[in-house]
C-alpha cells in the first residue's frame, strides 16, 4: 500500500482516540517535514464518517507500525 509520505508513526500502544491519534501523525509530518500536508490530513480525518474511516486516512498518510 502506498502512502503519501514514507514518514512511519507508531501507533501501537497509543492511546485509541483518534483525536490522540490525529495529534502523533500530525507532529510526525511536521517533523518529517512535510508541514504541507497537516491542513488536509487533519480536515480528512476530521470529515471521516467513522473511526475505522479515520484510520484508513491516517494509513494514507503515513506508514503505521
Amino acid at each position: 500500500m502506498e502512502t503519501k509520505t514514507d514518514i512511519v508513526v507508531e501507533l501501537i500502544g497509543a492511546d485509541g482516540n483518534i483525536f490522540a491519534l490525529m495529534g502523533r501523525v500530525r507532529n510526525a509530518l511536521r517533523r518529517g517535514g512535510r508541514s504541507d500536508l497537516v491542513e488536509e490530513f487533519t480536515k480528512a480525518v476530521i470529515n471521516s464518517k467513522s473511526y475505522d474511516e479515520a484510520l484508513a486516512v491516517i494509513m494514507d498518510y503515513v506508514i503505521v507500525e
